[in-house]
């Protein structure tokens, strides 16, 4: 015993000492997850360091199939037996063991999610391993030719391109870098997105795969060890914000951080935006949309600094709403983002930003935040700016904003305002670097398995308005003045016929993005109103229907269809909202200790959020239910009553 001991002791000190590249030769073995803490530091130790290892290594994936491919340092990775009760989840280039208990989180709707991640990780790793020397290889991509229209040839041109060519440094998937990126996975689950990563994205030095569960730690070093990539992937079992308060140092920065929580990010952004390098990635997602959907306003001022408001426009609110939090943390340390993709999808958004140093740069930031007024009734919002700058020459003059931009009541309908933000007011999206992502994918669809989905939600991102905030819904704008809905392509082309831009939104089907202003909207749908009429005599005088109809356009719409109000992405029936890909598609259940899934959340899911699964069709059956007016002593109605108003089973409600 004490022998077995002190060679754990030393193997685990060697560990730490030293990042895991290689199997060892003699596999230490298995314990299976009952045992703990000893469990994980066994298995990280499965993919110890081995000695004299070159500059780059690749591996070779039981999942990849590039057994045919010339290696250099090729190492054969450890067998590894499946316990009891695990599975083989493949996905991409990667084979994941997982057990099929609920022990580790694991939900494959977001598949997507991580096939974008590793498309966007690549482009910034192309463009940054540029800067360093080192040219990126990706299977499956055509090499981009470069044609010179120039008929003179220059001797020295040429001699400088093969000097060059001769000094070019390939990166290729499986191989350990030197001079590459090191990327933090905060909460790795069982190590899928790491592992993916190290098989999929060239130019790596390193990807640590943390996640604060000993069990979770230790699946992760053995689907390392499975795949091959133990040279590239290190486990890790701490707690995400102190492992990225300690690497907040300028030589210990990552160049990407990936955080992909069970819910909200919130505790772990002021550690991430200091831990990430200059000019790195930092990739963010969140789940609790119910709180940045607007359900929750003072929830999601508690955690983002923002105030979230329950309208149509809510899923593009809510990446504002994450935007603007990572921009205010990282303000306080000199430092600011650059937004390079910002989307939402499924049940959750995901955005992309780099994050840079500049104490004059960072004084921008109050400007580039807003307020948010929205009307209750009609819907109409307007942005006031948090502050104000003016450019005097080669100095930039800050001040404070002026404002309200809206009265007291709505100009339109006569409703008040909701007060909401402050959130990201400018570009969330890069267009650049997104359409060399599209490029990439488009170029090479048999790369990831959502690659119809990602070329279609990419383009949609490119066709829009960059510079308009927030979008409005033509089915809302038709309720509220209780008219038929016109179709996307006349309202789109009465905006064009107007003078004004537009755009769809990638977050809403029926969204709408354009610079014209609110009375211009109404304007149109007044019109649009003339040709559908409805019923004034059944509008409420108080109702905003009834307010905004009362007013006589000031324009003549033209809903005639124009062939440029048609974007490009519906012409090529890009797919761009995909239908539920399974029954309760939506975020799983919370990972416990134990395993197994709450059966109560899904008996809720059976009853449609605990509402009546047998819905009441006879009012007499209602007499079985007891009158709450009249257990208060306020019901008026009498024997009348639709309700019982039996004191025996009010008596008998209080006994159970």
């Amino acid at each position: 015993m004490l022998v077995w001991t002190a060679r754990l002791l030393h193997c685990f000190n060697s560990f730490r000492l030293h990042p895991p590249l290689s199997c060892l030769a003699k596999p230490i073995p298995w314990r299976s997850a009952a045992g703990g803490a000893s469990g994980w530091r066994q298995s990280s130790m499965d993919a110890q360091v081995t000695t004299n290892e070159p500059s780059c290594t690749s591996a070779e994936s039981p999942a990849a199939g590039n057994a045919s491919e010339t290696r250099h340092g090729t190492e054969e990775p450890c067998p590894v037996n499946l316990l009891p009760g695990e599975t083989v989840v493949k996905e991409g280039k990667a084979a994941i063991l997982f057990p099929n208990a609920n022990e580790v989180f694991y939900n494959p709707v977001q598949e997507f999610n991580r096939d974008l991640t590793c498309a966007v990780i690549t482009e910034f790793a192309r463009d940054l391993m540029a800067q360093r020397g080192v040219k990126l290889l990706i299977p499956g991509e055509k090499e981009r030719v470069v044609v010179s229209l120039s008929e003179d040839t220059n001797e020295a041109d040429i001699q400088m391109e093969e000097k060059n060519g001769a000094q070019e440094v390939t990166a290729r998937v499986g191989e350990k870098c030197e001079n590459g990126l090191r990327i933090l996975e905060g909460l790795a689950a069982s190590g899928l997105r790491s592992v993916r990563f190290a098989l999929e994205v060239p130019g790596l030095q390193s990807v640590t795969a943390n996640d604060f569960s000993t069990k979770a730690a230790a699946l992760i070093g053995r689907n390392a060890q499975y795949n091959g990539v133990g040279h590239i992937v290190q486990a890790s079992c701490r707690d995400a914000s102190m492992l990225m308060y300690e690497m907040r140092g300028k030589k210990e920065r990552y160049d990407v951080i990936d955080l992909d929580p069970y819910g909200s990010p919130a505790v772990f952004l002021d550690a991430a935006v200091q831990a990430v390098s200059e000019g790195g990635l930092l990739c963010v997602t969140c789940t609790d949309m119910a709180v940045m959907a607007g359900n929750n306003g003072e929830t999601c001022y508690s955690k983002y600094g923002s105030v979230s408001i329950k309208a149509k426009y809510c899923h593009e609110m809510a990446l504002r709403i994450i935007l603007h939090s990572l921009d205010h943390r990282a303000g306080v340390y000199q430092r600011y983002i650059q937004p390079l993709l910002s989307i939402s999808a499924d049940f959750y958004i995901r955005v992309f930003v780099r994050v840079f140093t500049g104490q004059a740069t960072v004084k921008n930031s109050a400007s580039k935040q807003a307020l948010v007024y929205n009307c209750v009734g009609c819907g109409s919002f307007h942005m006031q700016r948090m502050g104000r700058r003016i450019s005097n020459g080669k100095h930039m003059k800050y001040s404070a904003a002026t404002g309200p931009p809206v009265g007291p009541e709505c100009e339109h309908c006569g409703q008040r305002h909701q007060l909401g933000g402050p959130i990201w007011a400018e570009a969330i999206h890069d267009l650049e670097f997104v359409q060399k992502v599209l490029a990439a994918v488009s170029g090479n669809p048999s790369r990831f398995g959502t690659s119809k989905r990602i070329e279609g939600m990419l383009s949609m991102v490119t066709e829009e308005l960059e510079d308009v905030p927030l979008y409005y819904t033509v089915d809302n704008l038709s309720s509220t003045i209780h008219c038929n809905t016109p179709s996307l392509l006349q309202f789109r082309s009465a905006l064009l016929h107007a003078g004004h831009r537009v755009s769809l939104s990638h977050a809403c089907k029926n969204g709408v993005k354009t610079d014209a202003p609110s009375g211009v909207i109404w304007d149109i749908m007044r019109c649009w109103e003339k040709s559908n009429p409805v019923k004034r005599e059944k509008l409420s005088q108080t109702s905003p229907a009834f307010k905004i109809l009362s007013t006589e356009p000031s324009l003549e719409a033209c809903f005639t269809v124009r062939e440029d109000a048609n974007p490009q992405s519906r012409k090529r029936h890009l797919t761009r909202f995909q239908e539920n890909p399974q029954a309760f598609w939506g975020p799983k259940a919370r990972a416990k200790a134990g395993g197994g899934i709450n059966t109560n959340l899904q008996d809720k899911r059976k009853k449609f959020q605990n509402k009546r699964k047998n819905q009441i069709t006879d009012s007499s059956q209602l007499k079985n239910f007891p009158c709450k007016k009249f257990k208060q002593g306020t019901c008026t109605h009498g024997d009348s009553c639709s309700y019982s108003h039996d004191e025996e089973k009010k008596s008998d409600e209080k006994a159970e």
